[in-house]
């Protein structure tokens, strides 16, 4: 069972490898063509907009006034997505007869949407409406993927080119993202769905009768359009409470496959694409050798764990076997570690199974992949991050040979250094501060379900996954209270914009530097000895900055286990 497990997921990402590979080229000439592959389907509608919204889309602005065009935008949409939670009540599309949102739950949810972490403190199916889940969660769910697309680019153009005042126009990065990728792509994905049975209809719940003859609401909508948006997107979130564990986001085994390589094919192509901005592919393809293996070490460690199980049952119940609470029989134990672990390298946040049920080490997983937040991440800045560390790496190993620091053919100086030291401590700092105001506030304290180190676990979860981006949850823990929808809420924004702040500035610090020529002293980064280097630094920081929580938390979790320790 374990080799059919393992070969099954090792053909998967060899399928998702040619997909990205194939897709990163579609994407250079998506960023950087004035008539890419695909434009005149779609060339008409951007003109549109453009003259719609007064643009001149061939007006490049310097980093400064990108991010300004960025934070701007996503301002609009936190307002107007915060009103329309205030008064879906009020609006069309209420089949569902929903109330009004309460403000700060309304905040967390549209802080949540706009960057692209989609946590939600509530049940989807009661608390939206239908027309909130088209107007709001949908709709975000296509921008905020395509804002984080567009939050990278800059960055790739700084390194490519040199001496650039300007880095491009990001309406237009923007609008191409959305028209030339996620439209088209979740449509046909979400086509591909509903052909296997997930619904789309603007009908809400209908009543039937049971074989048992009772009635049973059974909740629907516009799944399908969600769905697919939501994976590619790696957005995550849920039109259900129950997720991608509900038979209608998830109805069989190959629509959970699919899923999983929705969520990979953007971040994957943007490794890619960014060989293809240096010209230089044998760059992409280390850090995707080294990348893969860490996604597929923590998929078979998650594995393994799940099916050794809990051996507190297996002493006090003698049952032998896996561990099945709360798994959905028709994923299995496979299936279920691997989207664990997919959904957090990915930082979709979309779950097939309760990561509170997993056992300590299969929890230590996922947490840990958001901790490192650089495993492909999500699209757009889980390749900022990827960035980050590579420059932090070639920055030691510079120290270490006493040489200036340079990477692609522009030096790293102490401007750069300090720029990315900001992007990568802020990832810390706004999870480990709130873990330690929560577990001092009765309130927090009084949301957690269980006790002991499981309980710290889902607090440091929960911060940790808003600081990624990533939106899972150890749902043991109520979130939906008034402490916690604000502070994870803060956090959530706090871990989009602060790093995407200190890479931008980074970008325009690097674009106006000319190029460096190389010379036989020219540290290689397309080697796999700098890409290990790369690892090492990754797995360095994690450890380093989150290790007493992990201590704490699933590692003493997973020693009581051991020890037959209970607590209660």
């Amino acid at each position: 069972m374990a080799t059919a497990v393992l070969l099954g997921y090792g053909l998967l990402i060899a399928i998702l490898t040619v997909a990205a590979w194939y897709l990163s080229r579609y994407l250079y000439g998506l960023f950087e063509e004035a008539r890419p592959r695909g434009y005149r389907l779609w060339g008409w509608l951007e003109r549109f907009i453009y003259r719609l919204c007064g643009i001149d889309p061939d007006r490049s602005v310097p980093w400064w006034r990108y991010l300004q065009q960025l934070l701007l935008f996503n301002l609009i949409l936190f307002i107007l997505a915060y009103a329309l939670l205030r008064l879906q009540g009020h609006l069309p599309l209420d089949a569902t007869h929903a109330p009004a949102m309460a403000p700060a739950l309304a905040f967390n949810t549209a802080a949540s949407f706009v960057t692209n972490t989609n946590w939600q403190a509530y049940a989807g199916e009661t608390a939206l409406s239908i027309g909130s889940q088209m107007w709001v969660i949908t709709f975000l769910q296509v921008v905020a993927a395509a804002t984080g697309v567009a939050m990278v680019l800059p960055l790739l153009r700084a390194f490519a080119g040199a001496e650039l005042a300007r880095l491009g126009n990001f309406y237009r990065d923007l609008v191409r993202v959305v028209l030339g990728l996620f439209l088209p792509l979740s449509f046909l994905l979400a086509i591909v769905w509903i052909l296997q049975g997930v619904p789309s209809t603007l009908s809400a719940s209908v009543v039937v009768h049971t074989l048992s003859g009772s009635l049973q609401t059974i909740a629907r909508g516009p799944v399908a359009s969600l769905e697919s948006i939501k994976m590619l997107g790696t957005n995550g979130g849920g039109f259900f409470n129950a997720n991608a564990a509900h038979p209608f986001e998830n109805p069989t085994p190959l629509t959970n496959v699919e899923s999983m390589m929705a969520m990979g094919l953007v971040p994957m192509a943007l490794v890619f694409a960014l060989g293809r901005y240096l010209k230089n592919m044998r760059q992409s393809w280390v850090l995707y050798i080294v990348t893969v293996f860490a996604l597929v070490a923590f998929g078979v460690a998650a594995y393994a764990a799940e099916a050794h199980g809990n051996t507190i049952v297996h002493h006090l119940l003698g049952l032998r076997g896996p561990n099945w609470e709360g798994k959905e029989t028709r994923f299995g134990i496979g299936d279920s570690s691997f989207y664990a672990t997919f959904t957090t390298a990915f930082t979709t946040g979309s779950v097939n199974a309760m990561h509170d049920s997993l056992t300590p080490l299969g929890g230590l997983v996922p947490l840990y992949l958001m901790t490192v937040n650089s495993v492909f991440g999500a699209v757009g800045a889980g390749l900022m991050n990827i960035m980050m560390f590579l420059i932090v790496t070639v920055f030691i190993a510079g120290l270490m040979v006493g040489r200036t620091p340079e990477i692609w053919g522009k030096k790293i100086e102490a401007r750069e250094i300090k720029l990315a030291s900001v992007a990568m401590l802020v990832h810390p700092l706004i999870v480990l501060v709130p873990t330690a105001l929560a577990l001092t506030n009765p309130n927090a304290l009084a949301s957690i379900a269980n006790p002991a180190f499981h309980g710290l676990s889902e607090i440091l979860y929960a911060f940790t996954s808003a600081a990624a981006n990533n939106g899972s949850a150890f749902a043991g823990l109520n979130a939906n209270t008034t402490f916690f929808n604000l502070a994870v809420g803060i956090v959530m924004l706090l871990g989009r914009y602060v790093s995407a702040i200190a890479m931008l500035a980074l970008a325009g610090s690097v674009a106006v530097k000319k190029r460096t020529p190389v010379t036989a002293g020219t540290l290689k980064t397309d080697t796999l000895a700098f890409g290990w280097t790369y690892v090492g630094v990754t797995v360095l920081v994690g450890a380093l900055t989150f290790f007493p929580g992990m201590a704490l938390g699933p590692v003493a979790e997973q020693l009581a286990m051991l020890a037959g320790r209970l607590y209660g």
